[in-house]
């Protein structure tokens, strides 16, 4: 019953007959609406994402149902704009839900060059390939785009898709050891935009040593991105080279060894072969090789412990080996001795600095080797005969980011002891904040807020640097900048981007938001600025504002931009904002006075290097002019912390006089510290501190060991004692390992094998810790092989030098084994011939072409092929029918008095008349009103309708009028009053009118029903 009652209420019936033209209505909008959307699809002005929503438009017959069967009481043209009205809200509903979107048809191709850098490919191709881009870039027509980007290793846009290629230097930086095709054209393909044909132009010789492209080529196809491929073509006939350096394994001094050097050539030929050790030629001989591989054996004797690196080369001519980069292998051997102490010094310092500290090192029976910061090793492999390393008063930019990682890794891997001793050039002041050697010492170069230092600002312009990768090394040096700043200091880059001008890469930051700056560091578009007037004076309305106490500003240049007027020189001198100037190859060798001018006006430093690779330690060193002032000359007694054995046997500590502020870090061992001072109530001031960093242990004493601060110290009774104890403590610990460990190269995978010579065989748990290039790290589980012999191989990423440290555990008992191998030159040199298969297989699969560089503008931009786009139009669709609601309500609730409309005019009759009319009707309802009151006999009761129905049943119901009953009289049982005959209501009556006709007919039909 319930189902039938839901469905007479969904579905009415007919009050009256409904005759087939008043569905013309549904008809005509039916159509209409079904040739809109169809036409809109058709013609490309719309497509629906979900074009099975229109069948939801049914749901018009029903609206139309409603209209044509229900009891509006609306007049016959307010019925249809209201059946209209609801029929497009539907309409629109449904197109909502079909999710409609606009389409633009562009006649646009944005095409992306991928040009192949890696080591195999030699730097002539790399030309011609760089000349054939901007050949076909030139020619291209105006409105299409092309954007850059290089790959070997990795990949980096150069230039993204845009109509005009400023291109006019690689300034991309790349790993060339390797070809990553997969990265390269995935990159590309994200580079391209969405609403214009994307186009690919990979110029390489095909070889693909990492990644897999079978992936990447079916995503291309999917998103319509042709490859079209530029082979570089190449075939070696004669090459020599050579692959292995085999060394013994095992030594002892004063005995004769063999060195094996494997030679492989493609032809026989001649040459003479070269055995060096530690850079030092000792043999050198003429030799014969065959077609094939061929073994050498070279004479080896060893008369002192340490470290020994030796280099084969073999010398051929030049028309029988056309690569050269593979005709020389590296491999080591290290003889363990006695272990030595490695004091650094600083280049451009004072002898007195380390002359006291070193005496006393040597009289405490250790040797001791001293090398300036230039003469440092670059890799840790070479430090291993030292048992600790001492930096004395020596500058971080003294180093290259390749030594102080030495350091680090020596440290943590082969638990070589190290620390660092205090001065001007130390720590903070020596610019070592957020580099590898803050990691490893126990203390950071963060100072809090409690210590009083005051604060710096430093502004930098990086304008765009025309030499090979010179936007990469703005970029670089720019981050090493920021590094050496303190936490507090602010820092800001400013740039001129191709499309925005000059602007702020971000705004003067405190330093410490470093990890949110290098981002946008990486990312930024450096342009070929016009003039330095609106960066400078952009820069300096941002230093002005800062609150820093001293202020810089450095500019990194070519010479080319305008100079600034002198206005803005006299606002830096009057703000006494100093600017120091850099200048880079500038064009032509153009006079850059204007750049010294600028320095000498401000009171900033003007440069002028001629290798970029001098380029961070400028920068460090202007940055170092913002250092707070972290030197504390002042005399003081160092108070005992932690007790230590460094201490043993010293009852009273001489005074010094200077030290540079540190913060100790969590868990470090602080053994001396400042006294505490009022002003940074509950903070140390560390003087001599201690912990461990992997397996090594590292120091930090933040005064030093000579005349300067320490001049009491140095002749002391007590010093020779304190220094020997002092390297007891941080010494690597000579531990009697049973494990030994070797490795050898075989092309691209390295094999590593670990031996137990334990006195008692038992079964190990070894694994190896191997990292190389690229900061990147590797950890291996070796296999058992043979009794007491682990093995495990592990695949290349690059060329350089690897160190393996294995450690083997087997119960309570743990062994360890340090060692290495170096891979002296990239696999990317054993190809000897392109691999052009893969590249027709790229073009095939993606829909590419194979380029002909005489026309290939034409097939590159000629293949035009207008794409279609779409985006998502529902908001004005959802606006439309947003505004079509309160019409459709106002078309069926709201009546408009057209009388009085007309009134508002001047149309009509004359107002006395509308007033008679008004006194008229007024006085007819007081009649009626009268009326009623004397047949109720002045009473209020009701006796069935209200005074305010029977006055409305007697005023506006026309026909004959019927005779009241008297009050209490009934009807007779089968008397009826006839229901007066229905009657069409004039069309100039009103909507209230109109509705009481209706109720008073759906009542009575109500009533004939009941009975």
């Amino acid at each position: 019953m319930k189902i039938k009652e839901l469905y007479q209420q969904l579905v009415p019936r007919a009050r009256t007959s409904v005759r087939w033209r008043r569905a013309l209505p549904l008809i005509f909008f039916l159509l209409l609406y079904a040739g809109l959307c169809v036409g809109l699809e058709l013609s490309g002005v719309l497509l629906f994402a979900r074009p099975w929503a229109f069948v939801l438009i049914f749901f018009a017959v029903w609206v139309w149902w409603l209209s044509v069967a229900g009891y509006g009481g609306l007049s016959r043209g307010r019925a249809l704009a209201a059946l209209l009205t609801r029929l497009v809200m539907l309409g629109l509903f449904v197109i909502l839900i079909a999710e409609p979107r606009s389409v633009r048809v562009r006649d646009v191709i944005s095409v992306v060059y991928a040009v192949d850098l890696s080591d195999s490919i030699g730097e002539r191709s790399v030309d011609e390939a760089l000349e054939f881009v901007t050949k076909t870039v030139t020619e291209k027509p105006p409105m299409d785009e092309a954007g850059l980007v290089v790959f070997g290793r990795n990949s980096a846009v150069e230039l993204p898709p845009r109509m005009s290629f400023p291109f006019e230097a690689l300034n991309s930086r790349i790993d060339r050891d390797a070809t990553n095709l997969e990265q390269t054209l995935s990159l590309a393909a994200a580079m391209l935009p969405e609403e214009n044909r994307g186009r690919i132009v990979l110029i390489s010789d095909g070889t693909e040593t990492e990644g897999s492209i079978s992936q990447i080529l079916d995503e291309l196809k999917s998103r319509d991105i042709a490859v079209d491929v530029l082979p570089i073509q190449y075939e070696y006939d004669k090459e020599v080279w050579l692959e292995n350096l085999e060394l013994p394994r095992f030594v002892k001094l004063g005995e004769n060894y063999e060195a094996s050097v494997v030679l492989s050539s493609l032809q026989d030929g001649a040459g003479k072969l070269v055995l060096r050790e530690n850079g030092e030629q000792i043999y050198e001989q003429e030799v014969k090789f065959k077609a094939g591989k061929n073994r050498f054996v070279v004479p080896v004797y060893l008369r002192d412990p340490g470290y020994y690196e030796y280099s084969a080369t073999i010398e051929t001519q030049a028309a029988d080996d056309q690569i050269r980069e593979n005709n020389t292998v590296i491999n080591y051997i290290y003889v363990e001795g006695e272990g030595k102490v490695l004091v650094v010094t600083n280049p451009a310092g004072d002898d007195r600095d380390w002359e006291s500290l070193v005496k006393a090192i040597r009289e405490g029976e250790r040797n001791v080797d001293v090398v300036s910061a230039y003469e440092f090793p670059s890799d840790s492999l070479s430090l291993m005969p030292y048992d600790a390393v001492l930096f004395v008063n020596v500058p971080a930019d003294a180093f290259n980011v390749i030594q102080l990682k030495a350091v680090h890794d020596s440290v943590f891997n082969q638990g070589i002891g190290f620390m660092m001793v205090g001065g001007d050039n130390s720590f903070g002041p020596g610019g070592y904040h957020r580099t590898v050697i803050e990691d490893a010492l126990p203390v950071t170069m963060d100072i809090t807020k409690k210590k009083v230092l005051p604060k710096g600002a430093l502004a930098i312009i990086l304008h765009t640097c025309e030499f090979p990768e010179g936007n990469t090394w703005g970029k670089r040096i720019t981050k090493q900048a920021i590094k050496v700043l303190g936490a507090q200091d602010e820092v800001g880059v400013l740039v001129y981007d191709y499309m925005e001008g000059e602007k702020w890469l971000f705004k003067l930051t405190p330093a410490g938001d470093y990890e949110k700056m290098v981002p946008k560091i990486n990312g930024a578009q450096i342009g070929d600025m016009p003039s330095f007037v609106n960066t400078m004076r952009l820069g300096l309305k941002g230093l002005k504002e800062s609150d820093a106490s001293t202020k810089h500003m450095i500019i990194i240049s070519d010479g080319d931009p305008q100079p600034p007027a002198p206005q803005l020189i006299s606002d830096f001198q009057k703000n006494k904002v100093s600017v120091s100037m850099v200048a880079i190859f500038p064009h032509g060798g153009r006079d850059i006075s204007t750049m010294r001018a600028i320095a000498g006006a401000t009171g900033g430093r003007y440069y002028f290097p001629s290798d970029p690779n001098q380029l961070p330690s400028i920068f460090i060193k202007e940055s170092k002019t913002l250092k707070r002032s972290m030197i504390q000359n002042e005399t003081f007694v160092p108070e005992v912390g932690m007790i230590s054995p460094v201490l043993n046997g010293i009852e009273r500590i001489p005074p010094l006089f200077g030290y540079v502020l540190t913060t100790i870090k969590p868990r470090a061992e602080g053994v001396l510290n400042a006294p505490e001072k009022k002003e940074a109530e509950g903070e140390i001031d560390p003087v001599l501190s201690f912990w461990r960093y992997g397996l090594g242990t590292t120091a930090a004493f933040t005064s030093d060991l000579s005349p300067n601060w320490g001049k009491d110290w140095v002749n002391w009774d007590h010093y020779q004692a304190f220094v020997k104890q002092l390297m007891i403590k941080i010494s690597r610990v000579q531990k009697q390992d049973h494990l030994k460990l070797w490795s050898h190269v075989t092309g691209n995978k390295a094999t590593i094998m670990v031996e137990d010579f334990h006195p008692e065989e038992s079964f190990l748990n070894v694994a190896a810790r191997i990292a190389g290039p690229h900061d990147r790290k590797e950890t291996v589980v070796l296999k058992q092989v043979s009794p007491r012999r682990y093995q495990a191989e592990v695949p290349l990423w690059g060329k350089g030098r690897y160190q393996v440290t294995a450690l083997g555990k087997s119960g309570e008992r743990e062994d360890h084994a340090n060692g290495g191998f170096i891979v002296p030159y990239s696999p990317e040199f054993l190809r000897f011939r392109s691999n052009p298969i893969v590249l027709e297989e790229i073009a095939q699969k993606t829909g590419g072409q194979r380029l002909d560089p005489v026309n290939a503008t034409d097939v590159i931009y000629g293949r035009r092929d207008p794409k279609q786009s779409s985006n998502p139009v529902f908001d004005w669709f959802l606006m439309a029918l947003a505004i079509l609601v309160p019409l459709d309500v106002a078309i069926r609730r709201v009546q408009l008095d057209w009388y009085v409309i007309k009134g508002w005019f001047g149309f009509g009759k004359e107002q006395k008349q509308s007033t008679a009319t008004m006194g008229a009707l007024l006085q007819r309802k007081q009649d009626v009103v009268d009326d009623l009151d004397a047949r109720r006999g002045g009473s209020t009761e009701q006796t069935g309708q209200s005074t305010l129905a029977q006055l409305q049943e007697q005023g506006l119901q026309k026909g004959p009028a019927t005779t009241p009953k008297p009050p209490g009289a009934k009807d007779s049982g089968n008397q009826q009053s006839a229901p007066p005959p229905p009657q069409t209501p004039p069309d100039n009556q009103s909507t209230t009118g109109r509705l009481l006709d209706m109720k008073r007919k759906r009542n009575s039909e109500d009533k004939d029903n009941d009975q």
